[in-house]
């Protein structure tokens, strides 16, 4: 499987359909922006804490792997220069569809989250990335692409999947509400799916990947980033029975050092 392919033409399906993830945000949330309430999720529920954005007038902000033309606008609506970049074009669409509707000004710029090449270093105050890693084999290549965009003191605030979701197999957890271990972490579609996942890949579900904490918190310690915080976050109400349980998503907001470490 061609991972970025399949991922790709998967979120074109899922903006025809209407995923949540899709749907851009109203003027109304824009205009609570422009008054200084920028409301962004980087997780299902919770909104970004305030103090983790700051002052965002005149900031350089990358939305990263953020198309859907909800995160982006809202933070071009509060001051920042902002650059949306995605997969997906269907998605960056949704982004520019914004822009034009409440006259913001943001670019977008489409790739692969872990292949940042089109931008230059130490470019950007401020990265933007909501949970989509989990689209991704590897999330270290994009914690490393993160660091190197980013200005020395710069922060990402990044949103992932906690793992433990991935040891059980959501159709059966939805249709039956038992939660029986499948699998091991880490997981992966293209290796791990059961027959009935596989029937949803190829019909067009996007290809998910259960990475571990190691590689989701340990990978952007790796790549030079200080965590400074993190919140816990889960799907609302009975829709997720694994969520009713535990935090099943988690929030960090890390800062590229003034100095390099030697």
């Amino acid at each position: 499987m061609d991972v970025f392919e399949h991922n790709r033409n998967a979120w074109t399906r899922q903006v025809a359909e209407g995923n949540r993830w899709t749907v851009p945000v109203s003027p109304e949330e824009v205009a609570r922006a422009r008054g200084g309430e920028v409301d962004i999720l980087l997780t299902p529920q919770r909104f970004v804490p305030r103090e983790w954005l700051g002052d965002l007038t005149g900031r350089t902000v990358l939305a990263l792997a953020s198309g859907g033309g909800q995160q982006g606008p809202l933070l071009a609506a509060a001051g920042a220069r902002v650059i949306v970049f995605d997969a997906c074009p269907e998605q960056l669409a949704r982004d520019r569809e914004v822009a034009a509707r409440e006259d913001l000004e943001l670019a977008t710029v489409e790739g692969d989250m872990a292949d940042l090449g089109a931008l230059g270093d130490a470019r950007f105050d401020l990265i933007v990335h909501p949970v989509s890693n989990c689209f991704v084999p590897d999330p270290l290549p994009v914690w490393r692409e993160a660091f190197r965009v980013l200005r020395p003191g710069g922060a990402l605030l990044a949103g992932f999947c906690n793992p433990v979701i991935y040891l059980f197999e959501d159709e059966e957890a939805f249709e039956t509400g038992s939660l029986v271990v499948r699998h091991t972490l880490p997981y992966a579609d293209p290796t791990d799916a059961t027959p009935k996942r596989r029937l949803a890949l190829a019909a067009g579900e996007p290809a998910e990947f259960g990475h571990t904490l190691e590689a989701q918190i340990g990978g952007q310690l790796a790549a030079g980033f200080h965590l400074v915080g993190m919140y816990e976050d889960r799907y609302p109400g009975p829709n997720d029975p694994l969520s009713e349980h535990a935090p099943t998503f988690i929030a960090t907001r890390a800062v590229k050092p003034l100095i390099a470490a030697n």
